[in-house]
């Protein structure tokens, strides 16, 4: 996994639900989709728990990985503009 990867949650109760890897720790890898896991709090989550779906590109995917503040808004409407296919 890498920052700005969106990733499927295989395990958990989360499971199913898309979320953005906003960091990366050993062999764990720090979640956040701006509504239920904000970037502030980020949900920690082993590697093997999770499924690659996709490389994010544009201004979020930039902005996490030069380590910049992105806000849950952000998150929210790029993780819902990928549910309707607009990326």
């Amino acid at each position: 996994m890498n920052i700005a990867d969106i990733v499927i949650s295989l395990n958990g109760r989360d499971v199913g639900k898309r979320f953005l890897v906003i960091e990366i720790e050993d062999n764990y890898s720090m979640l956040a989709d701006g509504k239920c896991r904000r970037y502030e709090k980020p949900k920690r989550k082993k590697n093997k728990h999770i499924r690659f779906e996709s490389k994010l590109t544009g201004q979020v995917a930039e902005k996490l990985i030069k380590g910049e503040k992105v806000t849950n808004n952000e998150l929210r409407k790029t993780l819902a503009a990928l549910m309707e296919g607009g990326l």
